[in-house]
């Protein structure tokens, strides 16, 4: 198992914000990505996460990220903590790169499928953003030639049981304010090519 620095993704802000150290020295400390790194030091996401300095909680030292800095090939040592968060080879409940980079196929799955769901409820259902369902929308994501929507159920992203309470409770919440449920886009909408009505959000609930 390796062991993972608490708040992942806030500790990799906290790294590409204070230190000099390479996206991949950051992303194999954090199981991030490093495109994944590239994007939140480009801004295009965990957009508004406020740093956790791994210093201060005691997970690093000011010495080994100076040790790194010196040395691209250098890989950060975590500190033994009482609260370690363990990245499991098989039958992980937690796997932060694979479920985090499936998260816009299961995005786009739904914006095809569910087009009745709004940002909010997407947001609540995958642990994602607004922002990242904006991106896959618009095709302005930093992985959008790869992504396929994909059932998020089938990939472990949500259970079937909660996916069909938010749909019902979309469908609902449309009937009770008199709008019509929209239509699944077609298996063509691959693509993304997502029609102009979607990107409309409920900003009451938003």
């Amino acid at each position: 198992m390796t062991t993972l620095p608490l708040m992942p993704k806030a500790t990799a802000v906290w790294l590409i914000e204070k230190t000099a150290l390479s996206f991949i020295q950051v992303a194999e400390f954090c199981g991030l990505h490093p495109l994944e790194v590239q994007a939140i030091a480009d801004g295009e996401v965990a957009q508004g996460i406020v740093g956790y300095d791994p210093i201060a909680n005691r997970q690093l030292t000011q010495d080994e990220i100076t040790r790194c800095e010196a040395n691209p090939d250098a890989r950060l040592k975590i500190l033994p903590t009482n609260n370690p968060v363990k990245r499991r080879s098989k039958g992980a409940r937690y796997t932060p790169v694979a479920k985090r980079h499936d998260r816009p196929d299961g995005i786009a799955f739904l914006l095809r499928n569910f087009p009745q769901l709004n940002d909010q409820e997407i947001v609540k259902l995958l642990g994602t953003t607004k922002d990242t369902i904006s991106k896959v929308r618009t095709k302005q994501h930093w992985n959008t030639p790869n992504i396929k929507p994909r059932d998020p159920v089938t990939i472990g992203l949500c259970r079937q049981a909660d996916l069909n309470a938010a749909v019902q409770a979309a469908t609902l919440r449309l009937e009770r304010d008199g709008q019509e449920i929209p239509q699944p886009l077609p298996a063509s909408a691959e693509e993304l090519h997502f029609p102009a009505e979607l990107t409309h959000t409920h900003s009451e609930e938003d």
